[in-house]
């Protein structure tokens, strides 16, 4: 019985550490669309629509300050040049696929006013799988990892959230040749509910 009580005292004493450092924790899912390009010689420079999903966790530690981890599903969509095979072995010209990752953000939360967050933070990506191969031979054209960084607004409407962001990445990518760069990039839009 004894040792009940200095469990259930521990867990009440870490609780209120964590409340007294905390102003508030929200959980909440969200969803959206990913306007993407690969910037890399041999990609089409246009913008290649997409979508995201998943889950994030509001982490305030004062009335401005806070962390926002959040777990999504991004789709990235591109599409190869017309010169794609004459920049790589056995590669396939003018053909659209598709990226998909797992991808993990985590930003530093800033609240000028209650109704505006700004945030900025890195994001790890693990690639999940691709439709298409960019080479005859098989061979994966994409590294499993994506590095990027993220910068946006966030609106907070009461349990609605709605916001918008940059993507860029910074980290290589292709995993056919060492010799040219392929970074993603775009845009993110999303809404999103608070449960709590």
């Amino acid at each position: 019985m004894k040792s009940k009580s200095i469990v259930l005292s521990l867990l009440l004493l870490t609780f209120t550490v964590i409340q007294s450092r905390a102003q508030g924790v929200h959980l909440g899912v969200k969803g959206g669309a990913n306007i993407f390009k690969i910037d890399g010689q041999g990609y089409d420079q246009g913008f290649q629509f997409g979508y995201n999903a998943g889950a994030f966790a509001e982490i305030n530690f004062t009335d401005k300050w806070g962390i926002q981890p959040e777990l999504l599903w991004n789709q990235t969509n591109y599409r190869t040049g017309t010169q794609f095979s004459s920049i790589y072995p056995h590669g396939i010209d003018d053909i659209k696929g598709k990226l998909n990752y797992l991808s993990l953000p985590i930003l530093l939360s800033y609240r000028p006013v209650k109704l505006i967050s700004i945030q900025a933070g890195p994001q790890f990506g693990i690639l999940l799988n691709q439709d298409q191969s960019l080479v005859q031979n098989s061979q994966n054209a994409f590294k499993k990892g994506d590095i990027s960084l993220v910068g946006g607004v966030q609106l907070n409407l009461a349990s609605v959230v709605v916001g918008g962001r940059y993507v860029i990445g910074l980290n290589n990518i292709n995993d056919v040749t060492n010799d040219n760069s392929w970074k993603n990039q775009g845009f993110q839009v999303y809404a999103g509910f608070r449960f709590f």
